[in-house]
Formats: C-alpha cells, sequence, structure tokens
C-alpha cells in the first residue's frame, strides 16, 4: 500500500471546488431512466450516453472524477479510446461501483446489508490494471418503524470497512458511502439521530479496519426530512444540522466529504451544498458526488436524439458549474434561470 499515493488522490478528488458525476448506474437502473426518455436501453446506447457525458467540453473544470460501472469501464469512445483512459487524459480520475447490492438482511425484515466483498481482492487487481483509481461501494439504512436496528447498521458499517481495507490494499481510494434514505415520513430531527449513529459505527469499524483515513473519501447523505414528512425543513436547517453531525464523527484526518444527492432536486442538492460551504471553514472539503442531480437535465435534453449530443453536454456542463461553484459557497439561485 503506497499510502502517498492513495491520499494524494484522495485529495485530488475534492480539491479545487470540484466533485464527483456518479455514472455507476447498474443495467436495469439505467433501464428504467432510458424508458423515461422512450430510449431502448442497450450496450450501444448506454456507451452513447455515457460518451456524451463524458466528453462534454470543459467538464473537468468542474468534475474532478467519474464512478463507471462494469460495464463502462470496458467501453470505449467512438474514436477508440477506454473510457478510463480518455477521463484520464482530460483530468478526470476513473472511479468504479464494487458492491453487488443491498440484499434482504437475514432475520431483519424491511433493512439489507450490502454484498460484493466474496472475489473483491480480485476484481480490484483487474479494476486497478483497467485504470480505476478509486472505488464505491453503497450501504443502505431505511429509517421505519422499529428501524434501523444496531445490527443491520454494524452489518453494514463493517462490510464498509473491509471493502475499504481492500481497496487501500491495492492502491484503490475507497469512497465510503452510507446513505441514510431520505424515503418515508421521518422527521430533519431522526434523520440526525440515525446519522449521527450512523457515522459513529463507520469510523469505528473504519478505524478496527487500519483505515488510512487520508486515503479515503466519505459520501454520506445529507442530514434531511423523509419525503413524507408533512414538516419539511428549510434548506437552512438542512445544512445546519448536516454540517452539526458530520463535526461529530468525521475526523480531520478525512480529506473529503462528497455528498450523494439521495433523491433531492438537482437545485435542491445545488443549494445545500452552497449553504454549508457559504457558512465558513470547516475541517475537510465538502463537495458534490451526484448521479441524477448531475444528469437529469442532460439526459432529457438528449433524449437519445444524435441531433441533441450537445445539448445533452451543455445541460450537464451547467450542473456541474452549478454544483461547483456550491462547493465554493459562491452559488447564488439565480444563477439557475441566467444559466439556463
Amino acid at each position: 500500500m503506497n499510502t502517498q499515493e492513495l491520499a494524494a488522490t484522495a485529495h485530488a478528488i475534492v480539491a479545487n471546488h470540484r466533485g464527483i458525476l456518479a455514472a455507476d448506474e447498474s443495467t436495469s437502473t439505467i433501464g428504467k431512466r432510458f424508458t423515461s426518455i422512450k430510449l431502448e436501453s442497450t450496450e450501444e446506447s448506454r456507451r452513447t450516453y455515457r460518451e456524451m457525458l463524458f466528453t462534454t467540453p470543459g467538464a473537468s473544470e468542474y468534475i474532478s472524477g467519474v464512478i463507471l460501472y462494469d460495464e463502462t469501464l470496458r467501453q470505449k469512445t467512438k474514436g477508440g479510446v477506454p473510457f478510463p483512459a480518455y477521463l484520464s487524459q482530460q483530468g478526470m480520475i476513473p472511479g468504479i461501483k464494487v458492491d453487488t447490492g443491498a440484499k434482504p438482511l437475514a432475520g431483519y425484515p424491511g433493512e439489507t446489508v450490502t454484498e460484493g466483498l466474496d472475489g473483491l481482492r480480485e476484481r480490484l487487481v483487474e479494476y486497478y490494471k483497467l485504470g480505476a483509481r478509486f472505488a464505491k461501494w453503497r450501504a443502505v439504512i431505511d429509517i421505519g418503524s422499529g428501524i434501523p436496528t444496531s445490527y443491520a447498521i454494524d452489518a453494514n458499517a463493517h462490510a464498509l470497512a473491509r471493502y475499504a481495507a481492500l481497496c487501500q490494499e491495492n492502491g484503490i481510494v475507497p469512497i465510503v458511502e452510507p446513505e441514510v434514505l431520505m424515503d418515508g415520513a421521518h422527521t430533519l430531527e431522526r434523520c440526525e439521530e440515525v446519522t449521527n449513529v450512523v457515522l459513529q459505527r463507520v469510523f469505528t469499524h473504519l478505524f478496527d479496519a487500519r483505515i488510512v483515513l487520508e486515503g479515503m473519501v466519505l459520501k454520506p447523505n445529507m442530514v434531511i426530512s423523509g419525503k413524507k414528512c408533512a414538516q419539511q425543513a428549510s434548506a437552512v436547517e438542512v445544512a445546519e444540522a448536516t454540517v452539526r453531525t458530520l463535526k461529530r464523527h468525521v475526523p480531520g484526518a478525512v480529506p473529503g466529504i462528497a455528498f450523494l444527492s439521495g433523491g433531492q432536486s438537482p437545485t435542491e442538492a445545488t443549494e445545500h451544498l452552497n449553504l454549508m460551504n457559504a457558512a465558513g471553514p470547516l475541517p475537510w472539503a465538502l463537495t458534490f458526488s451526484y448521479g441524477r442531480a448531475l444528469q437529469e437535465t442532460a439526459l432529457r435534453a438528449w433524449s437519445g436524439n444524435p441531433a441533441a449530443f450537445a445539448n445533452g453536454q451543455k445541460a450537464l456542463f451547467i450542473r456541474a458549474k452549478l454544483n461547483g461553484l456550491a462547493a465554493g459557497g459562491a452559488y447564488k439561485a439565480s444563477m439557475e434561470s441566467s444559466a439556463a
């Protein structure tokens, strides 16, 4: 393990107000997205869509890295350049999703544990050779009646730590993603309570697994009201609760925190990120690792139409730029209309 190399990569991912484009949707997930624009999901249509995103002019000004899916990591541009090599040439670090999804946790109805540890060491060796320099593993924690249980939280935290250790052993920076879902009717206060416990358990397991904190990036949820909660917290309340929670549990040795959007609208995800960064100096960089919140407008603008390729790229660039500004606390809501 080269700890200096890991730290350099982790810092590069979160430096200079740049963030991550999460383009690691599984084949079934991207199929649903394509259905929304009436486009058949084939290997070539998926490749074309990803090429549209990755070759966006100026994207690297605001995007530091891209999380790929196994299929995408092996694909090439129309000109024959492997996607990882192309991204690296543009100054964007290639990453790879390595978990195999959240599966029902035996004996614990309504809860899941993320799988994918079997054979992971060997897969990481191959992914490194293919150009990946960071990886992602998503743990899912749901809030509901009687859940989450401490057992489910610990099962997921333990898996995250084992994944992170295997990544660092193979020279790959782990993106540690414990996501407390915003589905449900829970209040902001309940989300804060659960997120506190989750982060405390995750970092306990990371310490036990001897993770080099300087060589990882945390990808957490924001502390936010459940979608079905009658009382929706304000953007300021979300920002304050999230920063308060992170300060309690995330060591300053961690270079950066790259939030997931978790079902927020593109503008909500940008506004919340901006408020956190505008509030003053923090121990770590706060940036974005968004999927839908970066891609949604680009997907609609492109809609599978070859003639609209540039329209999709323009939409992605706008959202990447606005989130880059938010990562520096310089975003304003008025920029939304002027950018469009």
